[in-house]
């Protein structure tokens, strides 16, 4: 299983744009990937690719949440998702 930490980086957290297409993303990758607040257990963890799941994970600007996915091309998928996290949306 490959796993990545990522910074909200957009201003207001992950609130409805950034949430949609963050679960846009993941819904598209074709693997199934999760996201938690880090030092929460993985069998905690959420459906990435559930906008809703998303906001109610209620992550604020700066904080770290884990990625995990499994299967082939599971390291590039989770850094492109990553990418999405790490850019600010409200910008």
């Amino acid at each position: 299983m490959s796993e990545r930490t990522a910074t909200i980086a957009s201003r207001v957290g992950l609130h409805a744009r950034p949430a949609a297409i963050f679960a846009e993303a993941a819904g598209d990758l074709g693997l199934e990937v999760t996201i938690a607040r880090l030092g929460e257990p993985a069998e905690d963890a959420l459906d990435a690719s559930s906008m809703l799941s998303i906001m109610g994970l209620g992550a604020e600007h700066g904080e770290v949440v884990v990625l995990r996915a499994e299967g082939p091309g599971a390291d590039d998928a989770l850094e492109t998702l990553v990418r999405i996290l790490e850019t600010d949306h409200d910008a």
